[in-house]
């Protein structure tokens, strides 16, 4: 029989789990002192990656994701003055599916665009480290979309959130905060259902969200096509894209949009209705549906592998330094997206890769 003190050395140690069990239950940013008690430097390794594609650790940062493929992308500023990719980043888990997030408690992980500024860091995560996307954003608030704590975070859990490994979370922090930390007002994150080529968008006919999927493809393309952030109004209901207005930024992004000082980039706007056509073609030579048999979300095919091979609470330990469990497995080896042609690459127009 365990002694009194052992007893309640063991309760209290299910009474922690419990706590840190309910509180992980969303994507919940509450601090835990033990679980880093300092937040993670860039590794040498990276910064040494980045000195080779002439880019300082103080310049400024630039996020995507797709969800489809389960990747994240961590752009930052060369020595050209335009962003280059720095490194993708595997997904171990997110929730939902493709399509925006609309209300509190659907599980669903955001599409859209999110300007994140130091405050919305969080060095002592449950999931180890974080940064919030502060969704909802001033057109999703407008629409009347709801939710909160919506988070990039460690641990392959998601209750709306993208969940990444613990190492991969902590880089990505490290590098986001030195930026912020080195003059970064806001670091843009781009957060998209899959890579926006005109080919992607085919394979997804019919769906719902095509109207919607099409206004971020024109953001999308702008940085493809510039690599410079692109400034992002909201007006009309919708996302609008490197345009000044006559009364400064629109006010109210369910009204009509106010006009324009002067038009956006001519050249670029060319280039941007001629992927518009390539859209409209592919759309009427394509005969696929819409991915209609989702469980919940997605996971990189790196990490799929691996809980088939190993089990759930092996990939937990390997990814998570507090082994948090996986967020519903048997759903995350049901790949929805495994009879979709996915287009991989660092950016496509048009479906052609282009250099890094």
């Amino acid at each position: 029989m365990p002694t009194r003190g052992g007893v309640l050395a063991i309760a209290r140690r299910f009474g922690a789990l419990a706590v840190i069990g309910a509180a992980l239950s969303g994507c919940v940013a509450m601090g835990l002192d033990d679980v880093a008690k300092a937040p993670p430097q860039i590794p040498g390794k990276l910064l040494a990656e980045m000195s080779n594609k002439g880019m300082k650790a103080e310049s400024p940062v630039l996020v995507r994701i797709f969800k489809q493929e389960s990747e994240l992308e961590v752009w930052k500023i060369d020595r050209t003055g335009r962003y280059a990719l720095l490194k993708t980043y595997p997904m171990c888990r997110w929730s939902g599916k493709l399509g925006s997030k609309t209300k509190n408690g659907d599980r669903q992980a955001p599409e859209g665009f999110y300007h994140v500024s130091a405050g919305m860091l969080n060095p002592k995560s449950q999931y180890y480290v974080s940064f919030n996307l502060g969704y909802p954003n001033r057109l999703e608030s407008a629409l009347g979309y709801t939710g909160e704590a919506l988070m990039v975070h460690g641990a392959c859990s998601s209750s709306g959130c993208y969940a990444l490994t613990d190492q991969g979370v902590g880089e990505i922090y490290s590098v986001v905060s030195k930026a912020l930390a080195s003059g970064q007002g806001t670091f843009q994150v781009q957060a998209y259902p899959f890579r926006m080529t005109p080919g992607n968008m085919a394979l997804h006919k019919g769906d719902r969200n095509l109207p919607f999927w099409r206004t971020l493809k024109e953001g999308y393309d702008a940085f493809e096509l510039t690599k410079q952030q692109p400034k992002v109004s909201v007006c009309g209901r919708r996302y609008v894209f490197n345009t000044e207005f006559e009364s400064g930024e629109p006010r109210d992004p369910l009204a009509a949009c106010p006009p324009a000082v002067t038009p956006p980039d001519s050249q670029l706007m060319a280039k941007i209705a001629a992927e518009n056509q390539k859209v409209d073609a592919a759309l009427a030579e394509s005969k696929s549906m819409p991915v209609s048999a989702y469980i919940d979300g997605g996971m990189h095919s790196n990490f799929r592998a691996l809980l088939k091979k190993n089990g759930a609470d092996k990939l937990a330990a390997s990814t998570s330094r507090i082994k948090y469990p996986v967020s519903r497995p048997d759903a995350a080896l049901a790949d929805p997206f495994q009879d979709v042609a996915k287009r991989t690459g660092a950016a496509a127009i048009a479906d052609q890769p282009s250099e890094e």
